[in-house]
Parts: C-alpha cells; sequence; structure tokens
C-alpha cells in the first residue's frame, strides 16, 4: 500500500521517515516480556448458579486472578461468562478447585507464553511493512504512532491538524488529530477515542486505520466527503499513552494508567472509572491494585482531567463521542452505571441497530448492542456516560473482535476485516448523525 496515495514526487522525502520506523528497537519484545507469562492459562467459566458466582468470587480473590471478562469480580454472577487469566503458580489449585466443585471450566490458553511467542498480538513480523508505505495491518509502538501523526501533520495539512491537549503522568504528549476539510461554516464535531485500556491494542489500530481510510478515500467516497465537509472529527489514537507504552515493554496485560498512590505499591487507576459521573459506584473499586480502581478522585489522572477539559470547552459542537474498546463484539451506548432508558432512546438504538447491521454485512460478524449496562455489565464512572450527561447525545463505546478465543491477542491478521467492517459501523452512525439526530 501506498502511503495514503502519496504521489511518486514525494515518495523520496518519506523514505528516511521509513526507514527510521524500521530501525525503531522494541525494548521488552525481544525477550518476549522476559517468559513472566509462562505456564499461565486463560480459562472460561460460566458460572450456572448463584453459589458457584460467589465460590468463584473467594477464589479468585485469594489467587489474585487477572480477569478478562468482566473486568472485575464484583460483576461475576449467574450465567456471566467469565475469563480469567491465571498465573502458572496459582493455576493447579484453580484446576483442583473447579474439578472439586464441579464447575464447568474451558481452558483457552493452555501456555500464555508460548502463545505470545507465536506472535498472536506482537509485531514479531516487521518486516511486513514496506518500505514505501506504512502498514496498518500491524500493531504499533507509542513512538512508531506518534512519528505517523506528526507526519500526516506535516504531509495532509489541508485535512489533519495535530495539536496536544496536556501531559500523561509520567510526561507524554496527549496527542489530538483533528480531522476534516477546513470552512469558516460552523461545523459540528465527533470525538473518537482508542486505547483507554492499555491493553486493548485492537483500539489504537482501528484509530489509525479510520485516519487512513478518511484521507484515501476523501475524493472517492462520497459519504466520506459529505463527513468531511459537514464534520470535524477528534481523534485520539492513544489515550492512555503510559499504559499502552508499559504494555509494550514491561506487561502485555497491564490496563489501567501509570499514576503512583502514595500509601499504597499498586500503581495506576482506571481511566474508565475516573469520570465525574456515579464515580466510585457500583462497578469500580476502591482500592488501588483492582483492575478498576476509580481513583482517589474523580479526573485524578492527568490523561482523563485532559480529554474531560478540551470535550467540556468544545461540548456545543461535539455532538457525538466514540470510545474503541476490546474484546466482546459489542456496540454499547447510555446508561453503564444504570438500568435507565436514555431520552433519545429511539434515535441511538435506531443507529447502533444500523451500524451493528452495516457492520455484519461483510464478514458475518453479529455484534450485540444495547444500553451498556444491561449488555454489557453496570459500571460507574466511564467516559461514554459523562460523554452523555455532558451534553453529547450520541456517545457510544466499541468492544471490537472477539469474544475470547484470543481475547487481548487478537492477532494482527485479524487487524484488517476487523477495522474494515468497524468502518462501516462508524461511517453509519456519522450519516445518521448527519440525517436525522439534533
Amino acid at each position: 500500500m501506498e502511503f495514503l496515495g502519496k504521489p511518486r514526487s514525494q515518495r523520496a522525502a518519506f523514505l528516511p521517515l521509513c526507514l527510521l520506523f524500521l530501525k525503531i528497537l522494541h525494548p521488552g519484545h525481544s525477550h518476549l516480556y522476559s517468559s513472566r507469562y509462562a505456564g499461565d492459562k486463560v480459562i472460561r467459566l460460566i458460572p450456572n448458579t448463584e453459589e458457584e458466582a460467589y465460590a468463584l468470587k473467594k477464589i479468585y480473590q485469594q489467587l489474585k486472578v487477572d480477569l478478562w471478562q468482566p473486568s472485575s469480580i464484583s460483576q461475576v454472577s449467574e450465567g456471566t461468562v467469565t475469563d480469567v487469566h491465571i498465573p502458572h503458580n496459582g493455576s493447579r489449585a484453580l484446576l483442583a478447585f473447579l474439578q472439586e466443585t464441579n464447575i464447568h471450566y474451558k481452558i483457552l490458553m493452555e501456555d500464555l507464553q508460548k502463545v505470545l511467542e507465536k506472535g498472536s498480538s506482537l509485531p514479531t513480523q516487521r518486516s511486513r511493512r514496506s518500505v514505501s508505505g506504512y502498514n496498518y495491518e500491524v500493531y504499533h509502538s507509542l513512538e512508531e504512532i506518534q512519528n505517523w501523526m506528526h507526519h500526516l501533520n506535516k504531509t495532509h495539512s489541508g485535512l489533519i491538524h495535530m495539536f496536544s491537549i496536556g501531559k500523561s503522568y509520567e510526561g507524554r504528549s496527549l496527542f489530538v488529530l483533528k480531522l476534516g476539510r477546513r470552512s469558516r461554516a460552523y461545523k459540528r464535531a465527533v470525538w473518537i477515542d482508542c486505547g483507554i485500556h492499555a491493553r486493548e491494542w485492537i483500539g489504537p489500530a482501528f484509530c489509525q486505520w479510520f485516519v487512513k481510510e478518511a484521507l484515501l478515500t476523501y475524493r472517492s467516497d462520497p459519504t466520506m466527503r459529505k463527513m468531511l465537509n459537514h464534520l470535524y472529527f477528534y481523534i485520539m489514537p492513544v489515550f492512555n499513552v503510559d499504559g499502552y507504552h508499559f504494555s509494550w515493554t514491561n506487561d502485555r496485560f497491564w490496563r489501567k494508567t501509570r499514576s503512583r498512590n502514595s500509601r499504597f505499591r499498586c500503581r495506576g487507576v482506571d481511566a474508565n472509572r475516573n469520570w465525574r459521573v456515579k464515580w466510585c459506584d457500583e462497578g469500580a473499586s476502591m482500592h488501588p491494585c483492582d483492575d478498576t480502581y476509580c481513583g482517589p478522585f474523580p479526573e485524578s489522572e492527568p490523561e482523563v482531567k485532559a480529554v474531560a477539559n478540551f470535550l467540556r470547552k468544545h461540548k456545543k459542537h461535539i455532538r457525538a463521542y466514540l470510545s474503541f474498546h476490546a474484546y466482546a463484539q459489542m456496540l454499547l451506548y447510555p446508561y453503564s452505571y444504570k438500568y435507565a432508558t436514555i431520552p433519545n432512546f429511539s434515535c441511538v438504538e435506531s443507529a447502533a441497530h444500523k451500524a451493528v447491521k452495516a457492520l455484519q454485512s461483510v464478514y458475518g460478524i453479529q455484534y450485540r448492542y444495547g444500553p451498556a449496562s444491561s449488555t454489557l455489565y453496570v459500571s460507574s464512572g466511564s467516559s461514554m456516560d459523562w460523554a452523555y450527561k455532558n451534553g453529547m447525545p450520541y456517545t457510544f463505546a466499541f468492544e471490537l473482535r472477539d469474544t475470547g478465543h484470543f481475547g487481548f491477542l487478537l492477532p494482527e491478521m485479524l487487524i484488517k476485516p476487523t477495522c474494515t467492517e468497524t468502518m462501516l459501523a462508524v461511517k453509519n452512525i456519522t450519516m445518521h448523525l448527519l440525517r436525522k439526530c439534533p
């Protein structure tokens, strides 16, 4: 693929940047995280009764498991699919417990380290990137993504403007791309963020894919031309920059930010439980060592604060908020923190239905859709609920592929199909916004 269809005369100028990309070292990957996941297992359980769910909660707390689905022990309940990453030193105890209690289970990954070594979602085949282009079908490090953003800012200034909205806890810039044809007329806007949870690598891959498709098809696709002529898109490819970088260099399954807590050794806050909307209520934890830790106070994380400030400042013209996560194959809308129907339900429900139908038309992949609380689980302090409560009538959270076979380790060969089908859904939602919604 040519890098966004650049003319031949401009390719020479891009060559040094490509060579720079090829030379970037990926600390941590050469050692595959120092074999820290050797013997670890990923196990799926579905408790058939509340008694089984209660028993699982107790053993999970004792063994300190890493829940992949759902994200909190409190959300384990009768009939809930539970995917558990269990360290090798606890897997024997868990399996013995399951056999003793006759709780049915399925081993999804026998040895997590071996899955990583097969390169299922690690960029081990960097040579697939052609010198003349940027490969959107591999996962990219934070440094690569930010270099890519800088390059687009220089080469596509007619449609792209890059800016920073602040700094992360560890001092990294929080970059956003403003995408759209510049005009003096008032234009509504759509906010898109990816990578709020560090280990969900398919999110940032989709954000990059969206920008690539927009720039490549602007002139040839009437739908894309209408979108970019009538709307601005604010796109944040990596929300949780510190956590994402850490997931590349130290812990592939890191979820939270990297902020320090003065009273606890555990680091980080769940950036999707840190918003000022029913903060630290159901579905969030007050303990700093938990993956769903809500933080010491709302917007305690500089990343969350920066995005919230930007959205507050521009809320008059930002009409839609889209956030991309993994995994579950769902399209969710408010409310997440309670079982209740939003005022503009019919409009949002209709958009979700059509988006999921469009997505399925490509490869037949089925997405569930509906209010987050009843479709996934109850969680408080989420960005989607906050955006809706702050005047953005059209808010969605995508849970991209898959449903657990690969989980957070979605192989690079599935980036293209995942992003291709998701593009149709996003275009559908955007056109629905232009046609029908306030």
